[in-house]
């Protein structure tokens, strides 16, 4: 009786070590199957549009991606050049110039270069941007909107359920076709 119970028990500890290891495995096995999954709308981008964000922030902070995949843009066409421009200066600036204190964006991101009195020429570097929409913010409150966010598809992971558009309150971003992977933001008619 007692041999019949010891190798009831090491069957037992036999099934839970073999099954212990199999759950090792499984995540492991199955991430290739997950991360396939990721771009299955293929055809289909993440995009941001532009008429109807209203520059939350929430792009940096939903983001999977560290920074995010979201970054301000520029539309020159758009833009006035302006002096006192809102996408750039701090709302309440004392001054006007370069300094980090009187910057919109936390990053730096945004560059300013004179062309000619009164005017300046602004460069946003997507590598320091991250998505946080302060300047498009400013901008869209204090200017022409000439900057505006969008997911720029050479860093998106194309997401199945992109937190982006999941948390946007504006419900600004969607899934579009590859070739409306940028919407440009135009001159209103």
């Amino acid at each position: 009786m007692m041999k019949e119970k010891n190798n009831i028990y090491e069957t037992r500890r036999r099934f839970v070590k073999k099954f212990g290891k199999l759950l090792a495995i499984l995540p492991v096995a199955g991430l290739p199957i997950v991360l396939l999954k990721k771009t299955s709308a293929k055809g289909y981008v993440w995009q941001i549009d532009p008429y109807k964000c209203i520059a939350c922030g929430l792009c940096k902070t939903s983001c999977i991606l560290t920074p995010s995949a979201s970054k301000c843009v520029r539309e020159y066409a758009l833009c006035g050049y302006c002096d006192l421009c809102g996408g750039y200066l701090k709302e309440g600036a004392k001054s006007i110039g370069t300094g980090a204190e009187l910057q919109m964006c936390p990053t730096g991101a945004i560059t300013r270069k004179f062309v000619e009195e009164p005017f300046f020429e602004y460069t946003v570097d997507e590598d320091l941007c991250d998505g946080c929409a302060k300047c498009v913010k400013g901008c869209k409150d204090f200017g022409n909107g000439s900057l505006y966010m969008q997911i720029k598809q050479d860093l998106c992971v194309n997401c199945n359920d992109c937190s982006i558009a999941r948390n946007c309150p504006a419900q600004a971003v969607a899934r579009y076709t590859d070739d409306q992977q940028y919407i440009k933001k135009d001159r209103p008619v």
